[in-house]
């Protein structure tokens, strides 16, 4: 995995008010932190930050952050969002080795057509949508690719069914399920169709019972 080269101001105030002048002048607060290195306040260019993000490595993307003269190799963590906009609002860069192994979120990618879950109306249930794997920094996989083509109705993928590259481990249960082949769904308007035969049978079942009452009225009147 290539590195991503990124800028970073040391020096930046920490605090509520001096995260939001940042924020206002593009910029977003950061921190780095690991290896018994004190925390580094800093403050990234937000679009500089969105570029790194979102090449094909995505959030575990390799990071070289330059600051105050010194090259930090490092993994965004903990990437606070604006609930709204979705915006970058702070991140913690952790200082990394190349050679220690690293605990890294991968999304898990579905591939292939699942021909006889979708001949039987059956639908495709995506139950893990991202694993948790250790591996060094540069080993990190940009996803899980999981083959669906052979998953038939009442089938599961298992997380030791996946097929990890080399020197990537999981300690994710072997046995949680990655995807079922879920039957055919009952549908709202499977509902609504048979509601008349379902009213048609109450109906028939109170005729007797109507009758019977009518009987015993006109016993009781003869009385």
């Amino acid at each position: 995995m290539p590195e991503v080269r990124i800028q970073a101001e040391a020096g930046r105030a920490v605090g509520s008010r001096p995260s939001r002048r940042l924020r206002a002048q593009g910029k977003v607060p950061a921190v780095i932190y690991g290896h018994g290195t004190e925390p580094i306040p800093v403050a990234v260019d937000a679009r500089e930050l969105r570029a790194a993000l979102t090449t094909e490595a995505g959030l575990n993307a390799l990071l070289s952050i330059q600051v105050a003269g010194s090259s930090h190799l490092a993994l965004a963590r903990e990437i606070q969002r604006h609930p709204v906009r979705g915006t970058v609002s702070h991140v913690d860069f952790q200082i990394v080795r190349r050679d220690e192994v690293v605990s890294s979120e991968v999304p898990v990618t579905l591939v292939g057509e699942a021909t006889e879950v979708h001949r039987g109306d059956g639908v495709v249930d995506q139950q893990l949508f991202s694993l948790t794997v250790r591996a060094t920094p540069a080993n990190i996989p940009n996803s899980i690719e999981v083959d669906v083509s052979g998953l038939s109705i009442g089938q599961a993928i298992r997380v030791a069914d996946l097929s990890l590259p080399p020197g990537v481990t999981t300690e994710v249960d072997p046995e949680a399920a990655v995807v079922l082949g879920q039957p055919p769904q009952v549908k709202p308007s499977d509902l609504e169709a048979e509601a008349p035969a379902g009213e048609a049978e109450a109906a028939a079942e109170a005729v007797p019972a109507a009758e019977e009452t009518q009987a015993s009225e006109g016993e009781g009147g003869e009385g």
